[in-house]
């Protein structure tokens, strides 16, 4: 489970934080929907380590990152915005040498490997080397490897970006299955069709700030909306937001 209270950025006199609370629960998608330079992926950053806020409080599984950065790397699994694949390396070899970052061995490591081949279908890639790659092929490497030593809190920054449609979909199963086997998923998204699809609660983010949290029947229901589009319209062109 992730719980995050009054978490606070910024950069200069640029507020990208400023106060951010919410919860996402495992065995259930939560959704970060908001316009470009809303905040998803600083807010994300700060939960995964990369970045330090300057106020607020984060706890993952009651780990905080800023007390205990390795023990929340052992417990998440992150796909950033940036993928950053060894391009000489083919898929396999790219998720085994995480997997031994993270201390797997031997036959363990074997199983995992092939166990997220074959989840993510990279059978195409898994022996060439990853210079050559789509997109597609690049995302699921890199979701591969982000999950080998099988975290329970996985953290998505913009999966689905620049995939076609048939990578979509499989993306959107994967998913799926990470909520099935009770895992914590936290995705960001600008995209309000892959959001509807995928999430048990959305969060919405503008200027920095929560501006509605729930899950994607309420928050239609609250605007008075019919389809979460308009919603979403609505309440990131609010001052206040809906009432939490």
């Amino acid at each position: 489970m992730i719980e995050v209270n009054d978490l606070k950025r910024a950069f200069g006199e640029v507020k990208a934080v400023d106060g951010v609370s919410f919860s996402a629960r495992d065995g259930e998608i939560t959704g970060l929907l908001g316009p470009n330079g809303a905040g998803k992926t600083t807010t994300l950053r700060m939960l995964y380590t990369l970045l330090k806020p300057d106020a607020g409080s984060i706890r993952i599984d009651g780990l905080d990152p800023q007390v205990d950065p390795l023990g929340v790397k052992r417990i998440i699994g992150v796909l950033p915005d940036q993928h950053g694949l060894y391009k000489r390396l083919n898929a396999r070899e790219n998720v085994r040498y995480f997997g031994r970052l993270h201390g797997l061995d031997g036959e363990e490591l074997d199983r995992r490997v092939e166990e997220l081949v074959d989840l993510l279908d990279l059978h195409d890639c898994a022996e060439r080397r990853a210079e050559g790659y789509s997109q597609g092929q690049r995302v699921k490497t890199a979701i591969a490897r982000a999950l080998v030593h099988d975290p329970k809190n996985v953290l998505l920054d913009e999966p689905t970006n620049g995939l076609d449609v048939m990578a979509t979909r499989a993306m959107r199963g994967f998913l799926r299955e990470l909520k099935n086997r009770d895992h914590c998923v936290l995705f960001s998204s600008h995209i309000m069709q892959e959001v509807a699809a995928l999430c048990d609660r959305v969060v919405v983010i503008a200027h920095g700030r929560v501006v509605a949290d729930g899950t994607p029947d309420e928050i239609r229901r609250r605007t008075g909306e019919d389809n979460l589009e308009d919603a979403f319209v609505k309440v990131i062109g609010s001052e206040e937001g809906l009432e939490l």
